[in-house]
């Protein structure tokens, strides 16, 4: 006979538990509810552009797994302040997939690549051809590149535990080094103040103090788990969580660009094969969009390649016209005194434009060409102008 009062209970049951299964992956997915849309300051940034109210809707109330990072924090500089281009930061690997909808536009329209694009990665520094002119008057070359370990988050959403395990794992990573890329690590906390100003005056120091950084959250707990490694020869430098996790860097005086860059090819290995060795870990490595770095403007090799050279004929043609020509080359100039230091006298910072898309080895090759070809041009101007 069938009973009603047992089936009815057995539906219960099965009820009772859908509902919990439901609720559980609810609160272990870290879904919370959406957050008041918020007034984007920088009205014209990407974010402005692509976090509407129905993106917001969907996304704010996730939470990313590595760091505990949301949507809200990585907007925080677009709705803190009226001057960003881009205005996002992502705070750990996982903020780009859990926010793609954000991320993804904005990075092919910041960079100029499809959807579809795939990121490789070169660097072989026996593919490049030549090297700056000898004549040209070079004062120094800088090549960086930033890399972040897998397992740990990104400077902005980092907790502090991850931070000093970026900090320990990097110390005994350098303490491997040998031969020409053997030194020193100087941690931030705790500095003697003669060393800390001899890396002042060396250039080598990074502080505290910026206010997107500081809004972005890159400065929690400053300066614990921060420091910075530099060889005997002070022409390879390592800084340990800044921006990113790590900025590595090779450079040294006069116009020899290929040498930078093989110091760097090879201390980038090594950094990575220590890295390996003491964690098992390796760099974040995206198919898409390359080396993960917590800015997406960086994202790709996350290489700067430049050259400080003095350009008179330039400088007597006007800025303007430089500037011009500089985005005819795939380069960027810049004043000797930073991105928004301005410029003095003749000499300029000219550097690689792009940094996703190419591969290090063309982006180093572009830079090599571009800036022979702005020296033979500025001979000519220097004649144009009675120099």
């Amino acid at each position: 006979q069938f009973d009603k009062s047992k089936t009815k209970q057995w539906y219960q049951r099965r009820v009772r538990g859908v509902l919990n299964y439901y609720t559980n992956y609810y609160y272990k997915s870290n879904l919370r509810m959406s957050a008041p849309f918020p007034e984007i300051k920088s009205t014209h940034s990407l974010v402005a552009k692509y976090v509407t109210k129905e993106v917001w809707d969907k996304l704010s109330g996730i939470t990313t797994k590595t760091a505990g990072f949301t949507l809200a924090k990585a907007i925080a500089c677009a709705v803190d302040f009226d001057n960003q281009h881009c205005g996002i930061y992502a705070g750990d690997w996982d903020s780009y997939k859990d926010f793609a909808a954000v991320f993804d536009p904005l990075i092919q329209e910041y960079h100029g690549i499809s959807a579809d694009a795939k990121h490789t990665s070169d660097m072989d520094s026996t593919k490049i051809t030549g090297n700056v002119n000898p004549d040209a008057p070079v004062h120094s070359t800088r090549i960086r590149v930033g890399r972040s370990i897998d397992g740990f988050g990104l400077s902005p959403g980092i907790t502090r535990e991850q931070r000093l395990g970026v900090e320990k794992l990097m110390k005994a990573a350098f303490a491997q080094f040998v031969d020409e890329l053997s030194g020193k690590y100087y941690p931030l906390a705790g500095m003697d103040e003669a060393v800390r100003q001899q890396l002042v005056d060396d250039h080598f120091l990074f502080v505290s103090g910026d206010r997107n950084l500081q809004v972005a959250g890159m400065e929690r707990d400053w300066p614990e788990g921060r420091g910075i490694f530099h060889n005997t020869e002070k022409t390879f430098l390592v800084w340990v969580n800044e921006e990113d996790q790590l900025r590595i860097i090779s450079m040294e005086k006069g116009g020899d660009v290929l040498g930078v860059f093989k110091r760097l090819a090879k201390g980038i290995q090594t950094v990575g094969d220590s890295v390996k060795e003491e964690s098992g870990k390796e760099f974040m490595l995206d198919e898409k969009y390359g080396y993960v770095h917590s800015c997406p403007t960086n994202l790709g090799t996350g290489m700067r390649a430049s050259v400080h050279i003095d350009l008179p004929g330039w400088t007597a043609n006007g800025v303007d016209t430089l500037k011009a020509r500089c985005e005819e080359l795939c380069l960027q100039p810049r004043g000797t005194r930073g991105e928004s230091g301005g410029q003095t006298g003749h000499t300029y910072d000219i550097s690689n434009k792009h940094r996703l898309g190419y591969s290090e080895v063309q982006l180093v090759q572009t830079m090599i060409d571009g800036v022979n070809k702005l020296y033979e041009e500025d001979l000519e101007l220097q004649k144009k102008h009675g120099m």
